[in-house]
């Protein structure tokens, strides 16, 4: 992948789609694309997603450091980001976000591991908790590490999503995918609980994935 218009472009059409589901309020979240040179594109800091131009978006080093010059400064969470691609040489896109549905499960400390619905069981498997950690720190970075090898999306503790994948659309639609699931998990609590599948449908829906749906990425049921 090369810094191109078109990219840029399509960082802003992802940051307009999260910002129209709800995805983050004001400022919230960020993206970042690696490139065949290993810089990255990466959303600008203090700008809403649903608000970007090409032109914002800004080029960093492996260590976060602006590229080239501009008014535009680097997303603060870019350290988050550096480590995806550190843990994951597979992952070309990493999005973060605060969908709604997803957040609160991630702000009551509850992971989503209820096996309910094919596409989840067969795309994300299930969605872990990393602890809590100040944004932007060191430390949010050592939180997420331990779930990077084996996961695709990650509930991060009071704050958000995290999502990643073989390019940006896969990361994306792995952000859109784990807060529907989130969304579904929430509304069948009112109706008193959803029916999972049992371990048999489970491994059925395993091996169907596998044999006639495989896709780039990790699945935390597939050694």
């Amino acid at each position: 992948m090369e810094d191109t218009k078109d990219l840029r472009e399509f960082i802003c059409d992802i940051g307009r789609r999260a910002w129209q589901k709800g995805m983050g309020a004001a400022n919230d979240g960020n993206i970042s694309v690696l490139l065949d040179d290993g810089t990255l594109l990466c959303t600008p800091t203090s700008v809403s997603k649903g608000f970007m131009a090409p032109e914002m978006i800004c080029r960093i080093d492996r260590q976060g450091r602006p590229v080239d010059g501009g008014k535009w400064k680097p997303s603060s969470e870019t350290g988050m980001h550096l480590t995806v691609y550190d843990f994951r040489p597979d992952v070309r896109a990493v999005v973060h976000a605060h969908p709604l549905y997803a957040t609160v499960h991630a702000i009551c400390g509850k992971p989503l591991t209820e096996q309910i619905m094919p596409e989840s069981t067969m795309f994300l498997g299930e969605v872990p908790l990393s602890p809590y950690a100040v944004p932007a720190s060191e430390e949010l970075s050592q939180a997420i590490a331990p779930y990077l090898e084996r996961h695709d999306a990650i509930l991060l503790q009071n704050h958000g999503a995290l999502s990643y994948g073989h390019d940006l659309q896969a990361a994306w639609f792995k952000m859109e995918a784990l807060d529907y699931y989130a969304k579904v998990v929430y509304l069948a609590a009112a109706y008193g609980g959803p029916r999972q599948f049992t371990a048999e449908e489970v491994d059925k829906l395993i091996d169907l994935k596998r044999t006639r749906f495989p896709s780039p990425g990790r699945h935390p049921f597939i050694p």
